[in-house]
């Protein structure tokens, strides 16, 4: 025999006679329709299958959201739609693959719009790109409908190496190499200067990265001490970081001494001062047929002068030297030693050796004219470092981009850019 309705009604009537559940826990095992008053709340709630709302419970409902939520960074978002109540709302934030899963209790502004600051357990954890999924539930205990927001990727981090390029060898002096800047893991900056602060990048800027020839050196007694382009990093939401190009060697029968530049050049025979370095960039050149000043030291004085030192530098995951200056011209036969970190040799009766591609060595110096050339200087170089989490990918110029653990190395060889 079929049960009647008045039977199903009698097994939801209670001991203490009321046809609803009532008790400070919603009760166990449900049926859709079932009443249960709830002695905490004071109030009546039914169940709608699902869970037990209020009887006439406001439903609330999430129409938009503005704002970001930013990786790595604290950011505010704007709730609206309906129902939000006047206290307690709880905003639910859901991303599985990132294992989020948060609730930060507000108080709605209005009825229909809320302000919730996205909590450092969401954007510490979430990943550039990942969606995540947004609720709410007033304090009727009713849950609106779901809302994504794809996280975008904050501000970061970027650590730097920019070198200028190198100055030119000459008729006895030797050139000084660029200027050295650097914001990397405390390491030295020319001139026995501290780490500069790294750069902050934000999400699509661009960065403009300008790399400094090295001057060209060349065979007369009566040239000109020159100065070697400058590199540089810049963009609209940052100081440019600029490295100043190498001072170029005095020529004996011409400008005597060595020019300025971030590294100075090194003085001829006839007397020729060093050209002066440049604060946080690099050391003077020598006198007299010295060595160009290096990133690391003066050049060494007198005929033979040796180029001033280059410094180390892990920015790329091993130690590499760059930045010194090129030797200056012996006074007899034979030649003057390079110097660690792209600097060119001196040479006696030929040709001296050109400063290293991208290291902004200074070129080395010559004696007996006609029979030889000065050395060039080597090009600089900008080497950045970020997260690669952060790294857009999104570059001109065709620099070299490595991993390094957890970072990328981007190097420029050449002038192009970089999109945060």
């Amino acid at each position: 025999m079929a049960e009647t309705s008045a039977s199903k009604l009698s097994k939801r009537i209670h001991t203490d006679g009321s046809t609803h559940y009532k008790g400070t826990t919603a009760p166990a095992n449900p049926v859709e329709g079932d009443l249960w008053y709830d002695t905490t709340a004071s109030s009546l709630k039914s169940y709608n299958g699902t869970e037990f709302v209020k009887v006439s419970a406001a439903i609330p409902t999430l129409s938009s959201i503005s704002g970001d939520i930013t990786s790595g960074s604290a950011s505010n978002l704007t709730l609206s739609g309906t129902n939000f109540l006047s206290s307690n709302l709880v905003v639910n934030f859901v991303q599985v693959s990132d294992s989020i899963d948060v609730d930060v209790t507000v108080t709605p502004s209005s009825d229909t719009a809320a302000t919730v600051a996205v909590p450092s357990s969401v954007y510490d954890n979430v990943t550039t790109g990942n969606a995540v999924t947004i609720k709410v539930t007033n304090s009727d205990s009713v849950e609106s409908n779901t809302v994504n927001k794809t996280a975008i990727q904050g501000p970061y981090s970027a650590d730097f190496l920019v070198i200028g390029g190198g100055g030119r060898g000459a008729y006895e002096g030797g050139g000084g190499a660029g200027g050295y800047r650097t914001s990397y893991n405390s390491e030295t900056s020319g001139r026995g200067s501290s780490a500069q602060t790294a750069l902050t990048f934000t999400s699509g800027t661009v960065y403009t990265v300008t790399i400094g020839a090295g001057d060209p050196g060349d065979a007369t007694q009566n040239g000109t001490a020159g100065t070697a382009d400058s590199t540089s990093i810049s963009g609209s939401d940052i100081s440019t970081v600029s490295s100043t190009g190498g001072g170029g060697g005095g020529y004996a029968g011409g400008t005597k001494a060595g020019a300025n530049g971030g590294c100075g050049g090194g003085g001829s025979s006839s007397s020729g001062a060093g050209g002066s370095g440049t604060a946080n960039e690099g050391y003077d050149g020598g006198t007299n047929a010295g060595g160009g000043g290096g990133a690391g030291s003066a050049g060494s004085t007198g005929y033979g002068g040796t180029g001033g030192a280059g410094l180390a530098s892990t920015i790329t995951g091993s130690s590499v030297t760059r930045a010194s200056g090129g030797s200056g011209a012996p006074a007899s036969s034979g030649t003057v030693a390079a110097q660690a970190g792209g600097g060119g040799f001196g040479a006696f009766n030929g040709d001296a050796g050109d400063g290293v591609a991208n290291t902004g060595g200074g070129g080395g110096g010559y004696w007996e004219g006609g029979n030889g050339t000065a050395g060039d200087g080597g090009s600089g170089v900008v080497i950045l470092r970020i997260l690669a989490s952060a790294y857009s990918g999104t570059t001109s110029g065709s620099p070299t981009v490595v991993d390094d653990g957890l970072y990328k190395v981007i190097t420029f060889t050449g002038s192009g850019s970089i999109t945060g």
